[in-house]
């Protein structure tokens, strides 16, 4: 069984990102097509590997920028021949489930998303970006043509796994196609329970819009309390701006570092809504509860009152009052690493290795199997 490796593009660390690492870790002799390619921003496990990219590889600032080639991106995956392989099994939260395959390959496509800034998050990133009503005009005959594109090329997948039952519902609403559900990996074994109990408040989150880290920063002004907030984006400038001084910003750190902010925290913060989300389950394993905003993927991976608390609006006085109702909740250590540890990446690649199987088995009896008349 030859098998190929698709993921939209490869410009930094995330949860899809690990993904592809657990991938690479079950098919190790599989290559990786992807757009873009830089290694700098990668961890270990995705560099000296075998990666084949894209006509836009080479680009002017490709690499740091990958967002401005997203016009080429259904070009760039439709440009690649998998002719030879048995098996593609592609991530995509974008373009690479476009990928173009022969009939006796079966196509198993991981999604974490359909393309949200497409379908249901399109009027929020249209409203929330800084653009001109030209640029807008603009955006808006793009992007009609993308959810064409986007719908008819799902047609080209065999089988969908959806990382969440928040995804499945998603894909059968603007695909009609059916999924399974395998939740995505999450590196438990790294992270482990700590017996000092810091007062600070924690956030591990790249600093983008639709993570909502904004809405922390008022809420953490208007409290008092200790916050700290781990990672990097567009938005940090303006986030820093806003904080006062209980706030503080640390940028990108190394595992090491924030394994030991997640082990001592008082509680992690979530204010956003992801399609899953991987750092609450991180802060869960290591023993910390989690308040999250109550839509979205957080529901499948945050037990209320168990294992964390949710706010129901994202306001300042929703988050004010879980925070505040926080501090009646006596949460156990250990059983909320237990709730982790069901998502362990160990359960992830046992889970995607016997599908993959299936999914193999299956497409071959269903091409020798049509009838001549």
């Amino acid at each position: 069984m030859k098998i190929a490796l698709v993921h939209d593009w490869l410009t930094n660390i995330g949860g899809a990102e690990r993904v592809v690492i657990n991938f690479k870790q079950l098919f190790p002799e599989a290559p990786i097509y992807t757009t873009i390619y830089n290694p700098d921003n990668l961890d270990d496990e995705l560099k000296n590997i075998d990666v084949r990219t894209s006509f836009l590889q080479n680009k002017r600032k490709a690499k740091t920028n990958h967002q401005r080639y997203f016009p080429f991106m259904p070009m760039a995956f439709e440009s690649f021949d998998l002719n030879e392989y048995d098996v593609v099994l592609s991530s995509s939260s974008s373009c690479a489930k476009g990928v173009i395959t022969n009939p006796n390959t079966v196509h198993i496509c991981y999604c974490h998303t359909p393309m949200r800034y497409g379908w249901e998050f399109y009027y929020e990133y249209l409203n929330k970006e800084r653009l001109s009503a030209l640029k807008k005009v603009i955006m808006k005959y793009f992007m009609n043509y993308m959810r064409m594109w986007d719908r008819i090329s799902a047609d080209r997948v065999d089988y969908f796994i959806a990382n969440s039952q928040n995804v499945a519902k998603r894909i059968w609403k603007h695909y009609r196609r059916e999924s399974v559900v395998i939740h995505p990996p999450v590196r438990t074994k790294l992270f482990n329970i700590s017996n000092v109990d810091e007062e600070y408040f924690l956030i591990v989150s790249r600093l983008v819009p639709y993570k909502r880290i904004d809405l922390a920063v008022e809420t953490f002004n208007e409290l008092g309390l200790p916050l700290v907030i781990i990672g990097d984006g567009s938005e940090r400038q303006r986030l820093q701006s806003m904080a006062k001084s209980n706030i503080k910003f640390l940028g990108r750190q190394p595992d090491e570092v924030i394994k030991e902010y997640y082990s001592k925290c008082r509680a992690f913060i979530f204010p956003g809504e992801e399609d899953f989300g991987i750092t609450p389950l991180e802060a869960q394993a290591s023993g910390r509860p989690v308040i999250a905003y109550g839509k979205g993927g957080a529901l499948e991976t945050v037990v209320e009152g168990k294992t964390g608390i949710f706010f129901k609006e994202q306001s300042v006085n929703s988050l004010k009052e879980a925070i505040n109702r926080f501090k009646n909740y006596d949460f156990d250590k250990i059983e909320i690493r237990k709730h982790a540890e069901q998502f362990d990446e160990e359960i992830f690649k046992k889970k995607i290795e016997e599908y993959v199987k299936y999914c193999y088995e299956e497409h071959n009896l269903k091409i020798n199997s049509f009838k001549v008349l």
